[in-house]
């Protein structure tokens, strides 16, 4: 939960003492394979500090809500950046709950978030129901960024974002890896970036994500937590 051992076994202790939820387990940062506990244990809730994880948070946010979408992903934060809780939505995290909240304001927030409800604080709260208005806004329009692409393009950079090679990609949408590379030149050059890793990063800005986890070892801590 948090990168002082002593803090994340404390507030463990407290979330097992309340009637209805099971503390299914704690992992840390360096946990080398979070989205596959995920998928194994099939929490309820996962709850989630990501600031330990820098710019990599918002990616490691969308591989875990992929290996188990039916997860509810709650954010326990000390940022105050509204774009933070922006790029958290996007990914669809259901509850953004400030460090300074009291134990109790967290149990309302992980019951709140199984019975269907979003939590965001009011500073965040305008942010992003802003940007995610803009999202819906440029889907209808096709002005987003990804728009430029030939609908070819967008699967092959699809499967960019789940990390997949040329070879990969060939198979997967039988045709020849040259084929592949031709796309992914493409994809460059009409994003007007210079490399596979800008393209995927404005792929996941536009909205894209995984459909499967990935298999590197980016990891964040987290709680998983059953309920009734």
């Amino acid at each position: 939960m948090d990168d002082h051992r002593m803090v994340a076994e404390v507030l463990a202790a407290r979330l097992s003492s309340v009637d209805d939820l099971w503390i299914l387990g704690r992992y840390p940062t360096d946990h080398p394979q979070l989205p596959d506990v995920v998928q194994r244990l099939r929490p309820d809730v996962v709850i989630l500090e990501v600031e330990a994880l820098g710019a990599a948070g918002t990616d490691m946010l969308c591989r875990l809500q992929a290996a188990w979408p039916l997860a509810k992903m709650l954010v326990l934060t000390g940022s105050d950046d509204p774009q933070r809780a922006v790029q958290a939505a996007r990914c669809g995290v259901d509850a953004w709950v400030p460090k300074e909240s009291s134990f109790d304001q967290l149990v309302a927030a992980i019951l709140g978030v199984c019975q269907g409800h979003a939590i965001y604080p009011p500073r965040q709260l305008g942010a992003v129901l802003r940007q995610l208005r803009d999202d819906v806004r440029q889907a209808r329009e096709r002005s987003g960024p990804l728009d430029v692409l030939s609908s070819r393009e967008r699967h092959v950079l699809a499967c960019m974002v789940e990390g997949k090679a040329a070879h990969q990609i060939a198979v997967e949408l039988l045709i020849s890896a040259n084929t592949v590379r031709t796309h992914m030149c493409n994809i460059l050059a009409k994003l007007q970036v210079h490399s596979g890793l800008e393209a995927v990063s404005i792929a996941r800005a536009a909205g894209m994500r995984p459909s499967v986890e990935q298999p590197d070892g980016t990891a964040a801590n987290l709680r998983l937590i059953r309920t009734t």
